[in-house]
């Protein structure tokens, strides 16, 4: 049984995360640090990297972004699951918000 690779998938997903962080991070960089999960130095990486270098890191045979979180009542919060969507929402981007400040301490 042959097994799929999903490199060319890999591939894409990971240019399209690089290229929208470099956009976020040059628009907004404290809100694209706190959105993206990444620190500063990884950061300075990607805003001051040229195309060329960004493709060149989405070829990587491993995924470059990654879950932030895996807790499943988060995740189900974010997927709107609970008895109002906007507020399991709200409460996804709570939960979130302090576990990135545990993080950074």
């Amino acid at each position: 049984m042959k097994h799929p690779d999903f490199q060319s998938e890999i591939r894409e997903l990971n240019l399209a995360y690089l290229m929208l962080a470099q956009k976020m991070l040059r628009s907004d960089r404290e809100t694209a640090l706190f959105r993206l999960g990444i620190g500063a130095a990884f950061a300075d990486c990607i805003e001051n990297m040229s195309a060329a270098r960004l493709v060149r890191m989405a070829d990587s045979p491993m995924l470059i972004p990654c879950f932030r979180f895996d807790d499943e009542q988060l995740a189900r919060l974010m997927a709107g699951e609970g008895r109002d969507e906007a507020a399991s929402t709200l409460h996804a981007a709570i939960i979130a918000a302090g576990r990135a400040a545990e993080e950074a301490a």
